[in-house]
């Protein structure tokens, strides 16, 4: 090869890298280091009234459970999660209540405390957040993320839209 020649392929491959370099230093460069390096940080607590047969809205049933929100309790939380108050009722009458939180961005769920006969709560000794799975009869979670609160890793609306979708049972699949 002509050495004239491979120094234009030389020249040519040079400037190709100096290109693809600015392209990526120009797309990461809009986000602050800030924004780079910023990790989440959950919201704090605050636990909700005890939940009122009148708000209550149904949403699914499994086997022999039927799930409720309690409207009341729907909330955007600062952290970009959505909060709830969920009533499980098996088919004998027995009640479970918690308080719980949904992080669509990860696909996660959280427990933070279980309602007591009396009104009052009684926080979770377990901190982490967990997986939704769409596998067993309890399909509540992937159900609540799926149907009315995410749509992939992003909140589908403000509180009322949420709460409103819930009611009138317009889910998003």
């Amino acid at each position: 090869m002509v050495p004239y020649v491979k120094h234009r392929i030389c020249l040519a491959l040079g400037l190709m890298m100096l290109c693809n370099a600015s392209l990526v230093t120009a797309a990461t460069s809009s986000l602050t280091d800030d924004e780079v390096n910023k990790e989440w940080l959950e919201a704090e607590v605050q636990l909700p009234a005890a939940p009122k047969a009148e708000n209550l809205i149904t949403f699914y049933q499994s086997g022999n459970q039927t799930f409720a929100i309690d409207s009341q309790s729907v909330s955007l939380a600062g952290d970009g999660t959505v909060r709830y108050t969920l009533i499980a009722t098996s088919n004998s009458g027995v009640k479970n209540i918690s308080y719980e939180a949904i992080r669509c961005e990860t696909y996660e769920k959280k427990l933070y405390a279980f309602g007591r006969p009396d009104g009052s709560w009684s926080r979770s000794r377990r901190n982490e957040w967990d997986r939704i799975t769409q596998s067993g009869i309890n399909k509540q979670h992937y159900v609540l993320y799926t149907g009315y609160f995410c749509d992939g890793n992003t909140i589908t609306g403000k509180t009322p839209v949420l709460i409103d979708r819930l009611h009138n049972k317009r889910t998003l699949y």
